[in-house]
């Protein structure tokens, strides 16, 4: 089944069983039968409780049908146990999208088809001559620099196409968002529009001039901008229908060029499309030395040419199996239970449909599974693959022009080829984003294969933020800094290439230096962005520092984590420079116990409770050292139990009573009440300590 233009009646597969919605009571002769056939059940003397129900003997100890028999089997062999099925059957049918909301959906996607190809064209004009544009909408887009070449004019699209989870069957409420690709046509392009952000002006320009026109029209209850995966320089335009069905639905507009427009040799990830000279100013440093790649810029347009053969591929697996689309509606709870799906470098919904097809392609997952069986297969892939080592790729073909692994494997961290082998899927994921999905993905493994009776809960009910996953958890405030970051990291080439991203530009040097300086202490770093919020279209676009705090979890190791010394190389080594330089004034040169005179740094911590903060220490000297950005900008949470462990210490001593043992020695027996009581002080305490530490600081 491929794409289906919005117009037409988008529906989900045959094979999907309908969730109905209860008849409204009081309408019509049926719903007077069943409201007086209640009023007479109502007078009985169980009013209100469930009455068993009655069976004859005979039907009581028949032998189960054929249907039956196939249900246990498949319980059996598909799912652990009974109520696991019954858990997982009832998880589906509260997410999945109803029969009668996909009617009224596919009905306002019509009404959108239309509006949107009635939209009048514009006079060709330079791109930079934006006074055509009305006074009551701005481009979605920071134009920086602003001269370009180029021309634009708007004409309806060529084509109106509904791509992503809705058409798939895979999309999930509560926030039920249908993705709808407008081919912008052929007229509107020019041969060099890959270059210096041409293609991105005129996607933003053509976004403006259709919110300019759908926001005057009844039919919409609100025009929003936002940014498509937290991408900047690929905003989206946000539809949803006027009065009760305002919460029914989002569309979301996505401008894309023809397919075959671009061509893919220049969109390689070791080619340049972004010149230093127009970004800058200035040329590349060196007499003729070649221009930085910028993979992640030719990503991006990559992604808009390649919307539909996702499409076609998705459409192609899923088909009419359900057990592969009840699979990628669990992983979706599952990762959105993580917060592993937000913003820019999200593990989102649509990285896992596309895993789940790599799976059916190498015959690792048949369409028969079931949902479960789905679940468990992508887990233990997650679990035992490190795509940041040996990549994966969709694409079938030999030919020898298209790039190997290890050419992604140079400009990306995590590696997964889509089945051009041209377009890397994971672009924006950065390494300590998929290394924090494989730690989640041991752990749910470890569980599922415990059979504990609140596996299901635990997996699938239970919200897992940053502050209950790691033991330390930092946020940088502002972000502004970061800029100040990129240029003590000399981090210009990323600033090109992520279109003057700072916060993207310097998260990847960030996160290396700390897991670096941090060693054997750490045992897991992560990093979250909360997603940009969207924004009326008569205000500018939300600049970087505005999308609020850079927040960084620790996951630490207990060995190691008390040491007070850093153990550098022999001061006649090569390495001794080097590590001087990571470790600044904090390096000095000790001569230890067996003669040995090496580079050392010695943390201040007196107590234990000090030793446990000394990854505090680490990683504001670092910050500080080699990124400019000062500890009033580190906000660190941490040790927050060890006031309460010392008062609960102090509290415990004064509650019991002293004895004298058959040795003759005083022997103090704890109240055992007491000590229960100071545990309930205990969790309450640091409940309320950690609410009030996240509150202050999270944005």
């Amino acid at each position: 089944m491929g794409p289906a233009p919005a117009g037409a009646q988008v529906r989900g597969a045959a094979g999907e069983p309908e969730v109905m919605e209860p008849a409204l009571e009081g309408t019509g002769k049926k719903g007077k039968k069943g409201s007086s056939k209640k009023r007479t059940v109502a007078g009985s003397p169980g009013e209100g409780l469930l009455q068993p129900v009655k069976l004859s003997r005979a039907e009581l100890y028949k032998e189960p049908t054929n249907e039956e028999l196939n249900r246990l089997r498949e319980t059996e062999s598909l799912f652990h146990s009974s109520l696991l099925r019954l858990q997982v059957e009832e998880l589906l049918k509260e997410v999945r999208l109803s029969e009668k909301k996909k009617e009224r959906i596919d009905a306002f996607l019509r009404e959108v088809n239309q509006r949107i190809m009635r939209i009048p064209s514009t006079p060709e004009t330079e791109l930079t001559d934006q006074a055509w544009l009305p006074a009551g909408v701005q481009v979605p887009l920071h134009q920086v620099p602003y001269a370009v070449k180029g021309c634009f004019r708007f004409l309806p699209p060529a084509q109106v196409t509904v791509v992503g989870s809705y058409l798939l069957g895979t999309c999930i409420r509560p926030d039920v968002n249908v993705d709808v690709a407008l081919t912008m046509p052929r007229e509107i392009l020019q041969d060099k529009d890959g270059l210096n952000q041409r293609y991105f002006r005129k996607r933003a320009l053509y976004l403006a001039h259709l919110a300019h026109h759908l926001a005057q029209d009844p039919l919409f209850g609100s025009v929003h901008f936002s940014y498509t995966n937290g991408c900047h320089l690929k905003p989206s335009l946000l539809l949803r229908p006027h009065g009760k069905d305002e919460r029914l639905v989002t569309v979301r507009l996505h401008p894309c060029p023809p397919p075959d427009f671009f061509r893919p040799c220049r969109l390689l990830p070791s080619k340049n499309n972004v010149r230093s000279a127009w970004y800058r100013g200035q040329s590349p440093p060196g007499n003729g030395s070649p221009e930085p790649p910028t993979p992640h810029y030719n990503t991006w347009v990559l992604q808009d040419t390649a919307l539909e053969s996702h499409m076609q591929l998705l459409s192609t697996v899923l088909g009419s199996a359900l057990g592969l689309k009840d699979g990628v509606a669990l992983l979706k709870i599952w990762l959105r239970q993580r917060e592993l799906d937000k913003g820019l470098g999200g593990f989102s919904g649509f990285l896992v449909s596309m895993l789940v097809a790599f799976l059916v392609s190498t015959r690792k997952i048949h369409t028969t599974m079931s949902g479960y069986q789905v679940l468990r297969s992508v887990l233990q892939f997650l679990a035992t693959t490190d795509l940041t080592v040996n990549g994966i790729s969709l694409c079938l073909s030999s030919d020898p022009s298209l790039p190997a692994l290890a050419d992604f494997h140079q400009a990306f961290p995590v590696v997964f080829l889509d089945s051009s082998g041209r377009l890397n899927l994971c672009a924006d994921v950065t390494a300590s984003t998929y290394h924090q999905v494989q730690h989640e993905a041991r752990l749910s493994m470890v569980l599922l294969d415990s059979k504990a009776d609140d596996g299901f809960q635990l997996l699938l009910m239970t919200p897992k933020p940053m502050i209950r996953a790691f033991d330390h958890v930092l946020h940088l405030h502002p972000l502004s800094r970061l800029q100040a970051a990129c240029h003590r990291l000399k981090l210009w080439p990323e600033l090109q290439d992520h279109g003057g991203d700072y916060v993207s530009a310097a998260l990847g040097p960030l996160t290396t230096l700390l897991e670096q300086g941090l060693g054997s202490r750490l045992h897991l770093l992560a990093h979250s962005r909360p997603p940009v919020s969207e924004w009326d279209i008569s205000q500018d676009p939300p600049k970087h520092r505005d999308s609020g705090t850079l927040t960084l979890g620790l996951l630490l190791r207990p060995e190691g984590l008390t040491s007070v010394l850093e153990l550098g190389p022999e001061a006649d080594q090569p390495e001794a420079a080097d590590f001087r330089q990571f470790w600044g004034s904090r390096s000095e040169l000790r001569r230890f116990q067996d003669g040995a005179i090496r580079e050392a740094v010695v943390w201040e911590a007196a107590s234990m409770a000090q030793k446990r903060l000394i990854p505090h220490q680490v990683v504001t000297h670092l910050l500080a050292l080699h990124a400019d950005i000062p500890d009033t900008c580190v906000h660190y949470m941490g040790g927050l139990l060890d006031v309460l462990m010392q008062g609960l210490k102090e509290a415990s001593n004064t509650k019991g009573r002293m004895v004298v043992s058959q040795g003759e020695e005083l022997v103090l027996v704890p109240n055992v009440e007491a000590i229960l009581e100071d545990f309930a002080i205990l969790g309450e305490g640091l409940v309320q300590a950690v609410e009030a530490r996240s509150e202050r600081w999270t944005v």
